[in-house]
């Protein structure tokens, strides 16, 4: 179905028609805004206009073509996207950025060791698929043996006992 007759049937309150009208919609915008904006602004700005067109529905005219409302829409949701760009306040980068040095690539994996010696092995086991491999939850379950609550309390307990004992060589 064509937009125009979509965007008729959803004044009249067709909604499943309005449905797919903005599912279709949203392709073409990122689409058209894929050409004209920086990638992290795409999605904010096609947000803006599927809800500038709800807000508006009831002014499009089906005597004239849906595309060229629509296009109007997207083109000052764009200049009003342009003109935040302009606005927002910049910070000058450094040139004189720190690089860290080897030697934190080289000690990080003994320090991270060492930390989590100082748990009991059941946290340090879980903190360990968890948090450093990506594995769920139900894996690590599935992996250690532990019921999915005590994998649960055992990554809480252990980093609250990692946070604590940083926190205590900080203070020394």
């Amino acid at each position: 179905m064509a937009w125009d007759a979509l965007m008729v049937a959803a004044q009249a309150g067709d909604a499943a028609a309005y449905r797919q009208l903005l599912r279709e919609i949203i392709s073409w915008l990122k689409r058209y805004y894929a050409r004209r904006l920086p990638p992290s602004m795409i999605d904010d700005v096609s947000q803006e206009v599927l809800l500038a067109i709800h807000a508006k529905r009831h002014t499009y005219d089906p005597e004239r073509p849906f595309i060229a409302w629509l296009t109007a829409i997207a083109r000052y949701k764009w200049i009003d996207s342009i003109r935040s760009l302009q606005s927002r306040e910049t910070v000058p980068l450094d040139d004189d950025l720190p690089a860290p040095g080897d030697e934190t690539t080289v000690t990080s994996p003994l320090s991270l060791e060492r930390l989590l010696g100082t748990l009991k092995p059941s946290q340090a086991e879980v903190i360990r698929l968890v948090k450093l491999e990506g594995r769920s939850v139900e894996e690590a379950s599935r992996a250690t043996g532990q019921s999915i609550s005590l994998v649960k309390v055992n990554i809480h307990r252990g980093l609250k006992r990692l946070v604590a004992w940083l926190g205590e060589i900080r203070d020394e």
